[in-house]
């Protein structure tokens, strides 16, 4: 079977908020799809909801028009876990974050599931070479941890643990660029790449806070109109090495004479002011920067960020939060 015709069914078990949007994606790319979760009554409790608010994003724009009908027509809410990975190419398990509940889902989806099945974790936070450990085949078990909503949100964090099958993450790899998301291949360590950077810095917003520096309000706005702003167009490396290592090497000594060992100068930062790779305006930091591209860049960035302004003037007025507080 050619990749462009795997899976020829899927089997979602967690019909929660991600579940829902998993069943939207795959039902609008033509491959039918069963949800299933504590019992059938909850999964048709879940297939309805999420056609409403298919019905919804319709009306809204989100969706073309007629999607809707073939969401409904391509998701079937299963019976029973087992029902629904009977004869499933692609299995995700999308239920709670607790590792007794996943081993006995495994439990159930490996006696009922083909051989062939793919199985794949959504889990946040779990290594996956823990969750491995409840499989009896982990060569075809994998995380794909997908981000809300998982409809809009274009990444998705591929991680294989130590036994699963290359051809495995190839074959994930294909089917979650077929679906319009942006795969990645991380690490198998607790938080994966997303939540790790995530959680580390809502700790220090919330520490921020609780120390009377500002309020969640002024947080959200400084974050959103700063740093955040800069985000859909550049990671965190490349925006140190365009303001300067050297810079953010001299900001964290600060920051660590005032608040502690944790903003100590990583080592890898330190290294390369060592050596004279202070960033963009020295030919390389954490990437190399050609003299000759480095106006193009500049240009670029500087465009993106006039277009990007532009945008957020026209979409603020119609923002619920921005309406009701005045300020966000």
């Amino acid at each position: 079977m050619s990749s462009k015709d795997w899976p020829q069914r899927v089997a979602i078990v967690g019909a929660g908020t991600m579940g829902a949007g998993f069943a939207q994606i795959f039902s609008l790319a033509g491959i039918p799809c069963w949800i299933a979760d504590v019992d059938g009554e909850r999964a048709k409790v879940s297939r309805a909801g999420l056609i409403d608010l298919a019905r919804r994003f319709e009306a809204a724009g989100l969706l073309g028009a007629g999607e809707t009908k073939r969401i409904e027509e391509g998701v079937r809410a299963a019976p029973s876990v087992e029902a629904a990975v009977d004869g499933a190419d692609f299995v995700i398990e999308a239920v709670t974050e607790d590792k007794d509940v996943k081993r006995s889902v495994y439990s159930i989806i490996e006696a009922a599931a083909p051989e062939r099945a793919v199985v794949a974790s959504n889990t946040s936070a779990i290594p996956i070479h823990e969750l491995a450990e409840f499989l009896e085949r982990p060569e075809r078990f994998l995380g794909t941890h997908w981000f809300n909503p998982p409809q809009w949100v274009p990444c998705v964090e591929v991680i294989p643990g130590p036994r699963t099958d290359p051809a495995v993450v190839e074959r994930a790899h294909e089917l979650l660029r077929r679906l319009g998301k942006r795969p990645v291949t991380v690490g198998d360590a607790a938080g994966f790449v997303a939540n790790r950077i995530q959680f580390a810095m809502f700790r220090e917003a919330a520490l921020v806070v609780e120390e009377g520096v500002a309020t969640a309000e002024q947080v959200d706005e400084v974050v959103r109109a700063s740093f955040g702003f800069r985000l859909p167009f550049f990671g965190p490396f490349m925006i140190a090495d365009m303001a300067g290592l050297d810079v953010y090497s001299g900001a964290y000594r600060t920051l660590e004479a005032d608040l502690g060992t944790r903003f100590r100068v990583p080592s890898s930062l330190q290294g390369l002011t060592e050596g004279g790779r202070t960033g963009a305006k020295a030919g390389g930091g954490y990437f190399d920067w050609p003299e000759e591209r480095l106006p193009q860049i500049v240009d670029h960035r500087d465009a993106s960020y006039v277009a990007l302004e532009k945008l957020l003037e026209q979409l603020q007025p119609s923002n619920p939060r921005a309406d009701a507080q005045g300020e966000v």
